[in-house]
Order: structure tokens, then sequence, then C-alpha cells
């Protein structure tokens, strides 16, 4: 419909400049580099899968994408970092589901886990490895199980930080055996491994991104795995359920976030570049190489992912009293 008026023209004039210097924006993204926040310290699973991604979205950007390695605080540090950021499509956070776990366990978050976010897509799913230092005299889950009940308080598990999905994992696994195996939180997964591996601590359950070359070397013995199935990788490894735990399952998903508000046209650009990056043929082989599926899919079946974690752990954290201020 045409204005009638001089002043209803200048309003639509205005409004078709606006469309059009947005649509220029949206062409123009990306202009300079990307940042891309990790929620741990160089060298652990959500760290390769990162540079993984971010290598192959850095060319198909044509724009530099910068590892900005936050650890600390079982990922909340990187989170409120993120979601303080300017919502302009240059930082994202390459989230693990103890984004969701931490809005279970935390009362008094510094930032809405939802509402301060915007999805872009999930990337991959990885499953857990129960591994053991090699001084441990057990070989299977049902081994371990028999030895924690015979020596209540005397094993000791690491894990990446409190309320992390490695820390929840491994409660879940004690609440589940009726054990009483104590905990030893580390700042970050790399960490923890390193005491693991020196024998400062017994176990953990640690992604098989962290922990497979540690197993292949015989550093670790791995006692099971945490998917619902064997993997296809690992298929000599027994799963916890079927191994001495019935029905017991868990895994850490890797999704990129980006603060809340960033333009829908830049949210859209995003996703159209990691889903083709991750879904092409080298990024998901080197993803699968790791034992990481590939899950690219849209923003809000993304969300969906999250919202329903949430939910989940939240009822897994209130039934093992791990609630925190």
């Amino acid at each position: 419909m045409i204005p009638r008026d001089l002043a209803g023209l200048r309003a639509c004039l205005a409004a078709l400049a606006l469309a059009a210097a947005a649509g220029v924006a949206a062409q123009a993204y990306p202009s300079r580099p990307i940042r891309l926040i990790v929620p741990a310290g160089s060298g652990g699973g959500v760290d390769t899968v990162s540079r993984v991604v971010g290598q192959a979205l850095s060319a198909a950007l044509e724009q530099p994408v910068i590892m900005d390695n936050r650890p600390g605080a079982g990922t909340m540090l990187a989170s409120e970092l993120t979601a303080k950021s300017p919502p302009d499509g240059y930082t994202l956070l390459m989230a693990t589901n103890s984004h969701a776990i931490n809005a279970g366990i935390h009362r008094k978050l510094r930032y809405d886990p939802v509402n301060d976010f915007a999805t872009v897509t999930l990337v991959a799913s990885v499953p857990y490895f129960v591994v053991a230092h090699p001084s441990v005299p057990v070989k299977s889950v049902k081994d371990l199980i028999a030895l924690a009940r015979r020596r209540p308080g005397e094993l000791y598990f690491a894990s990446a930080g409190s309320g992390s999905g490695t820390h929840l994992a491994f409660e879940l696994f004690n609440s589940m055996a009726g054990l009483n195996m104590v905990h030893v939180p580390y700042r970050g997964g790399s960490a923890a491994m390193v005491d693991l591996i020196g024998g400062h601590v017994q176990l953990m359950i640690s992604n098989t991104i962290n922990s497979r070359p540690h197993i292949a070397a015989k550093k670790l013995n791995a006692l099971g795995i945490t998917s619902s199935a064997r993997s296809t990788l690992f298929p000599q490894v027994p799963t916890v359920s079927e191994s001495g735990l019935p029905g017991y399952q868990a895994d850490v998903w890797y999704g990129v976030l980006v603060p809340a508000r960033t333009p829908p046209e830049v949210i859209a650009r995003l996703n159209r570049e990691i889903v083709a990056v991750v879904k092409s043929g080298d990024v998901r082989e080197k993803l699968a190489s790791q034992g990481a599926e590939v899950l690219a899919g849209t923003p809000e079946a993304f969300a969906a992912v999250l919202k329903n974690d949430i939910g989940k752990w939240a009822r897994v954290t209130s039934g093992l009293k791990l609630q925190m201020n």
C-alpha cells in the first residue's frame, strides 16, 4: 500500500532503508575474526572438537576462528563470558551438557542458561569410558562394584570439576550401585587425567576423546562405556549397563551457542556453515576417529535437547542432593 501523506512516505522509506541495511549487514557477515570460547583447557575433549570444527569453519567463512580456552567453575566461566558478550555473531561458545547440568545444580547462576543464549546447532555426541589406573585390581565394572563395596570410602574418582558432566556421570554410577566412592574435583578434564595417569586418584568417568589414547598406551584400563549400546569404534568395551549396572546411560554432547539477541540472519548463516562442515566427510571422519557421533541440525532441535537435559539433570541432582549456591 502506498502512503498518502508525506509522513507516511518517510516512515515507509525509513523502514525500507533499515531492511536494506540489515540485508547488507547479513551479507557482509563475517567481516572480522570470530572468537570461539572453549569451556575447558587445551587438549581435552571439548577443545579437540572445537579445533576440528573451528578450523573447517574458518575456511568456510573465510575469516579466522580464534580459540579462546576458558576453563573453570564447571564451564560456568565460559558461559557467563559468552552471555555478556555483544550479540553480533563474533562470539561463539562450544557448550557441553555441563551447561544444562549447571542449571539444576547452582541456584545463583550469574546468567540464565536458556534466555541469555541462542542455540545455533548441536555438533556431536560422545560417550564416556569408566577408566581405572592399572594399580586398581579390577578388570570390569562388576569387579569395580564388588571392590567398592568391600572398601567403602577408600576409592577416589576424579572429575573435571564439581557439577561437571564427568562428576555427575560418576555420581549417578555411585547412586545406582549404592556405592561410596570419594569425589576429587579438578579444574578441567585434562588436569584430572594427568593425576589419574599418575596414580594420585584411582578412577574416572572420562569421555572417549580424552581417555582413548591413554587406554591404547595401557596407562589406563577401560572397564565399560556409558552409551546404551556398544560403540562401533570400541566394540570390545562392554556397556556399563550390560556389565554390572543395568539401565545406566550417560554421554556428553557438544553444541554451539551465541549470546541472546544475536540477529536471526547471523544465526542462520552460522547454522548453515557449521552443519555443512560438520557433515562433510573430512570433519565427520576426524570426529568419528575420536569416538564422536555427528548430531548437527536445526537451532530448534538443539534448543529442545538443551531444555530436556536441564530438566533431566535437575531431577538427578535433586535426588543426589548436589544443589549448590
